[in-house]
């Protein structure tokens, strides 16, 4: 545990205004907890995606029906994504991620319910549909509450790598659901399998904790501001003193991250959800196509354990220079996509999956720790930003579904104009990263605060020190005796015995 102390106001030493902060351990069991949580929502979104034709002859079910078990999430999100933060502020963190371990069990067992053979084709789809929905409802709740708990729990040296590990769990989850569901021999399986991890997972919300009795940080002891706050800052109506207020500088900022953060995403999910439909016409399995979206996410996830690290603590003031140097790449990559998806191959795809998923989600925690530094809001701010990821993923979806050849296109049912149509608007929006000034300014008050800190604990050391040595000065004067010699009298030769030679009683200067 780190005890830091610090004064309030102005740097002063006054013992009433210093502020203690404080890094707890056990920070790191709730990060593990909501990792395991984050992964397995994770799944929700991509599960169906790598079987889709697999799972359209078992059940009876057309493609684009299969498609809306992944948009439903992407639709339950864009309004629960105002809500979470609303709950957040009367429930608290630790009740609200109950209700996500609730509907995790519940949504996985209405799902199962509904692979049951005697069902109807209409009664299968509707309860997989609703065990869809249910699970959809707890992914806002997990994920919005990343940065909120990384500004909770641990300080600005900390913040980048806590927002990635678990911001990076729900590519993670995506990444299992892309891999698991074409290794189990038949679709009711996998969804039973799927049923079983979300159950298994649920018991872990007991680890989630509220806050630490004492803030890591300056920006800790504020209360989180709520999302109606975050709104009047965005139009401008919160006073300039407040801690929450935002520049026209910011607000112009926090828009741009947001188109950026919704497109990126938003067409990585994208993929996610279509995989097996953009690739099986070009004669690829669904074993391939599901190891290709692993490899993107995977690669990815590696990319960013090695690179938020750095973020927290060597390019730590330069994140917005970071974007505008690594966007650019995945419009290449984008683009490149339009004449490479084709027969044979499989080995180009994988080298440009992998070069996305390493930038993309090297770039996801950064973006929304900068969603912060703009904001101080980190509910606000990170509901907004991934209500455009899902508004922009369940946008690419439908319109890519529409975009899909007919059966009599070369070849049959191939999505040759939806990569175009891809391509064309990340090239785009790519551009608007260079508009981004990215001040960084959250982390310019936690370091001022923490050299406020550092000048109170020294002159506070010092003061000590002084005390110190005044209490050793009187204990040394006072070992030597424990009250001073009075002076000897002087005596006049009448005092002294003059044959004996000794001392005889009697005031100084008194005569005979």
């Amino acid at each position: 545990m780190l005890t830091i102390s610090c004064a309030e106001k102005g740097g002063s030493v006054d013992s009433g205004s210093i502020r203690e902060y404080r890094l707890y351990k056990r920070r790191w069991v709730g990060l593990v907890a909501l990792v395991i949580l984050n992964i397995v929502a994770g799944t929700t979104l991509v599960w169906f995606g790598p079987i889709a034709n697999t799972v359209a002859k078992d059940f009876g079910f057309t493609l684009n029906q299969i498609n809306w078990f992944g948009n439903v999430v992407n639709v339950v999100y864009l309004p629960s994504a105002f809500v979470v933060p609303y709950l957040y502020g009367r429930l608290g963190v630790r009740k609200t991620c109950f209700i996500a371990g609730a509907l995790f069990v519940v949504s996985a067992w209405v799902r199962y319910a509904g692979t049951a053979r005697g069902l109807s084709v209409n009664g299968s789809y509707a309860l997989i549909m609703v065990g869809q929905l249910l699970a959809a409802v707890a992914l806002p709740i997990l994920q919005v509450v990343v940065p909120s708990y990384s500004e909770r729990w641990f300080d600005f040296k900390g913040r980048t790598t806590a927002t990635m590990i678990m911001g990076l769990a729900n590519p993670v989850g995506s990444a299992i659901g892309q891999l698991v569901p074409p290794l189990v021999s038949t679709t009711r399986q996998s969804i039973l399998v799927m049923a079983i991890i979300f159950t298994a997972a649920a018991p872990v919300v007991i680890f989630v904790g509220e806050a630490p009795p004492t803030p890591p940080t300056f920006a800790a002891t504020h209360r989180h501001p709520s999302l109606t706050s975050l709104m009047h800052a965005m139009f401008g109506k919160v006073p300039r003193d407040r801690y929450a207020y935002m520049t026209v500088r910011q607000r112009i900022d926090f828009v741009i991250l947001c188109l950026l953060f919704g497109v990126i995403v938003g067409v990585v999910n994208t993929f996610g959800i279509l995989t097996a439909e953009q690739l099986e016409p070009y004669g690829y399995s669904d074993d391939t196509a599901g190891l290709m979206g692993a490899v993107l996410l995977l690669v990815g996830l590696v990319a960013a354990a090695i690179s938020s690290p750095l973020f927290d603590r060597v390019f730590t003031r330069h994140l917005a220079l970071f974007g505008k140097l690594l966007l650019p790449g995945i419009a290449a990559c984008y683009l490149a996509l339009i004449w490479e998806i084709k027969p044979n191959n499989a080995a180009v795809l994988y080298v440009l999956v992998a070069i996305i998923g390493a930038i993309g989600l090297t770039l996801l925690p950064v973006v929304l720790e900068l969603g912060v530094e703009l904001t101080r809001n980190a509910n606000g701010s990170s509901a907004v930003l991934w209500f455009s990821t899902n508004l922009f993923g369940l946008i690419f979806v439908l319109v890519e579904g529409a975009l899909r050849a007919g059966p009599d296109a070369d070849p049959p049912l191939n999505m040759h104009r939806a990569f175009i149509f891809q391509g064309a608007v990340v090239a785009v929006v790519v551009v608007f990263v260079y508009l981004v000034e990215g001040k960084q300014t959250r982390r310019f008050q936690d370091e001022e605060k923490r050299e406020e800190a550092d000048r109170a604990l020294d002159l506070e050391s010092r003061r000590r020190q002084g005390a110190q040595v005044e209490v050793h000065e009187v204990q040394s004067r006072t070992a030597v005796g424990s009250t001073p010699e009075e002076p000897k009298p002087q005596m006049s030769p009448s005092d002294v015995d003059l044959e004996s030679g000794k001392e005889t009683e009697g005031p100084v200067g008194t005569g005979t």
